[in-house]
């Protein structure tokens, strides 16, 4: 796969709890991504239709995903508008990195993608965040083996529950905190939060870090990913913000099964 015109078009898919997210991939190459938030899902033919046209032949369409009902609407969707099967990775399709995990099949296939986008990239160990509705945080070692990590709730799936779970706690817009002290109870929720999923992930890279021997390139993904993070460029702990991390991994999965 020397020359990128031999190369098959992929349109990735990753199929999440709250939004479906698309991408046209070849070989290196991404367009931007589109979403379509899952319980809207009236556009998603059209938008498979018209993604389809931008690849040339041949093609494939790939999803990984962790939500089974908006799956069966990709499915459904992508038989009527353009005709095509959708290749799961974990289904259709091998996981595209080799694990050290008891079950494999029963880790999301969305962490095994970008974890394994990220090795293809870096060719060393690396942990692999992903900021959504829930927080992922994972590791690989040097040989490219996953070795598993962390799961906890999202930002704002977490300011949800405060509010759900408690009888004065309201809801709260998420913010990048330019403050130490919370003065009021907003800033109080904001500040907890994103102060405490910064230091979730520096706790577990230098636990990582323990483990592997050394220090790990940390990559980051995901919607929430820039404010957990703030500027790379100032950050000592984050490397990179991969927002395409997880669709880029969904094409690795099929371009892996063309080298067997």
């Amino acid at each position: 796969m020397a020359d990128i015109e031999t190369i098959p078009g992929v349109l990735a898919c990753d199929v999440g709890n709250t939004a479906i997210h698309l991408a046209c991939v070849k070989g290196d190459q991404v367009t931007p991504t589109r979403s379509l938030r899952v319980g809207e899902l009236s556009g998603l033919g059209a938008t498979l239709a018209e993604m389809w046209r931008e690849i040339s032949p041949p093609r494939k369409l790939v999803a990984c995903s962790v939500n089974p009902a908006a799956l069966r609407a990709l499915e459904a969707a992508a038989t009527a508008t353009i005709g095509e099967a959708v290749l799961v990775v974990g289904r259709d399709l091998p996981l595209p990195i080799d694990t050290n995990l008891s079950d494999p099949a029963a880790t999301g296939t969305d962490r095994l993608c970008a974890a394994a986008a990220a090795f293809d990239r870096l060719g060393v160990a690396c942990v692999v965040a992903d900021y959504g509705t829930a927080i992922t945080i994972d590791c690989v070692n040097d040989a490219g083996v996953f070795q598993g990590g962390a799961i906890l709730p999202g930002l704002a799936l977490a300011a949800k529950s405060l509010q759900a779970g408690t009888a004065q706690l309201p809801a709260v817009e998420l913010s990048n905190p330019d403050w130490v002290f919370g003065k009021d109870t907003r800033q109080a929720i904001v500040g907890g939060l994103v102060f405490a999923a910064r230091g979730t992930l520096k706790e577990l890279v230098e636990a990582y870090a323990t483990e592997l021997g050394h220090w790990p390139i940390v990559i980051l993904t995901g919607s929430d990913a820039a404010l957990v993070c703030g500027e790379v460029q100032a950050s000592e702990l984050v490397q990179a913000i991969v927002p395409d991390l997880v669709l880029r991994g969904v094409a690795a999965a099929y371009y892996r099964t063309l080298l067997k």
